[in-house]
């Protein structure tokens, strides 16, 4: 009898089963390769296959298809090649090619794929973005009107950057590129900036020196690197700025400013010119593809000041270019002038003279211009770029010629120590209130008596000296970001005072 009652029990379990019963099936796309070498894997069978997305390989290799063709497609491996064989196996995965984002990730040293490189463990996100993404419109966009300070007197006195912006740093190479960027991180500390450094394609100990730099000055604090070193495959060298973006764009549309440092797309272009010639498209100039330019636009557009109503965060550009022997008018440098807003030109000649940075004053532009400064800047600063430009034709013309006229001569002498002025050491930034004070002390002419190879001296002691007796003054100029007429009168005293003492020191 208990036989017949466990039947029933089980044919009732077996019937209810049997109606709930729903029939599905899983559909996965399985493909082939049919050719391997050189990072590239050329695969069949996968018809459905989407542009970027990322495709699986045994042993947990990964590979973004980027040449989708009708009856192959190229796809760019991310791991050795040498894990790849022909014949393998091939699975789409249907996610585009993303990287982890998030506020886990500052402080950290990562690759292009957002895999920590520091040994400080695993990166504790759940967040991830794609590495391509469209670049806000124009309706999502306000105009850039909030500077972004470098700390660097001659780049925020005549090339001022707004945040927002796409500003070219662009020079040979050793002429004080990277500096200025990593300059212009340093100088964001306590400006609720996020910085986010790309080295792309650099020596492993380049990268090195910049995370201990940054940490020295405490920067590492708000700063991501993404570092695709030189010994990379290039597939991971051409992710790296995209992968930086994408970071800085979670945190952009989050409300916050973000500041991202391409350095640089010279190396990025040769990358991706190098992918482009494996996958065998066609060759342009250089034998760079047909589509380098828009490599470059579609990174650099995703730079913008958003409007009120998306959370008005922005994220700012600063590519680094690097030219041969000065030649601007080369394929990539020209491509990235004409997508970026202006650029500041490094000029050897100026480096090798002593001149650091050694910005070039009449080639260097920005197209936000003094929309980008602020009020007090403006005024102590307004006619120093034309004033350098006379300087530096008056110079060549006064090498032709011993009787100068007075006029002629006062010119030449406040240049001199203007160029001076705007010298300043490596990893030395300023604060715009005490560039102010000594930019104004020098287009007053309060400099013309002293001695040329003593105003860098007279800047270092005159700004302690503001900052011990008189620092209301330089309070009143952060708070403002304007001079007033009393403003002007105190900075006026405070020079007249500090030079007298300066003076009866005897070191004029």
């Amino acid at each position: 009898m208990a036989e017949v009652i466990q039947s029933q029990k089980i044919l009732e379990v077996l019937k209810k089963h049997i109606a709930e019963y729903k029939p599905s099936a899983e559909f996965e796309e399985v493909g082939a390769v049919i050719e391997t070498g050189d990072g590239i894997a050329r695969i069949t069978g996968l018809p459905n296959a989407m542009y970027n997305e990322m495709l699986a390989f045994p042993n947990d290799v990964f590979g973004i298809a980027l040449n989708l063709e009708q009856d192959e497609i190229g796809c760019v491996l991310l791991d050795s090649m040498t894990s790849v064989e022909e014949g393998a196996e091939v699975r789409t995965t249907g996610r585009i090619m993303e990287v982890p984002v998030g506020e886990a990730l500052i402080g950290r040293v990562v690759n292009s794929l957002g895999k920590p490189l520091d040994g400080k463990g695993p990166i504790d996100t759940k967040t991830f973005r794609p590495v391509e993404q469209l670049a806000p419109g124009v309706i999502d966009r306000q105009h850039v009107s909030e500077p972004l300070q470098t700390g660097l007197k001659s780049i925020d006195s005549m090339i001022p950057i707004g945040r927002g912006q796409r500003e070219l740093i662009i020079g040979d190479r050793q002429t004080g590129k990277s500096a200025i960027a990593i300059d212009t991180i340093i100088n964001q500390k306590g400006k609720d900036v996020i910085c986010i450094y790309a080295a792309i394609g650099q020596k492993a100990s380049t990268i090195a020196q910049v995370v201990e730099r940054l940490s020295a000055a405490g920067a590492m604090d708000y700063t991501i690197i993404v570092n695709a070193p030189a010994s990379d495959p290039a597939s991971l060298v051409y992710l790296a700025p995209f992968a930086a973006c994408a970071m800085g764009e979670e945190f952009m549309y989050a409300g916050k400013h973000v500041l991202v440092v391409y350095d640089d797309l010279s190396k990025h272009a040769t990358a991706y010119r190098q992918l482009s010639l494996l996958l065998r498209r066609p060759p342009g100039r250089e034998a760079y593809p047909g589509d380098i330019f828009y490599l470059h636009s579609r990174l650099l557009e995703r730079a913008s000041k958003l409007s009120d109503e998306l959370g008005s965060g922005s994220l700012t550009a600063l590519p680094v270019i690097e030219t041969q022997a000065g030649d601007v008018s080369a394929y990539i440098p020209t491509n990235v002038i004409s997508i970026t807003d202006g650029q500041i030109y490094l000029e050897p000649d100026l480096f090798y003279a002593g001149v650091r940075p050694a910005v070039n004053v009449g080639i260097s532009v920005s197209r936000v211009g003094g929309d980008a400064q602020t009020k007090a800047m403006k005024k102590v600063a307004g006619t120093l770029r034309i004033d350098l430009a006379s300087y530096r034709s008056l110079e060549a013309f006064a090498q032709f010629g011993s009787d100068l006229d007075k006029a002629t001569q006062a010119q030449l002498a406040r240049g001199a120590r203007m160029v001076e002025l705007l010298k300043q050491p490596q990893y030395s930034p300023l604060s715009m209130e005490e560039q102010v004070m000594v930019i104004f002390a020098g287009a007053n002419g309060y400099l013309d008596d002293v001695a040329v190879e003593q105003v860098l001296p007279f800047e270092t002691a005159y700004l302690d000296f503001m900052k011990l007796t008189h620092p209301d003054v330089a309070k009143t100029v952060a708070k403002e970001n304007d001079i007033s007429d009393k403003t002007k009168a105190a900075l006026e005293e405070s020079v007249i005072e500090f030079k007298k003492s300066w003076e009866g020191t005897g070191a004029a």
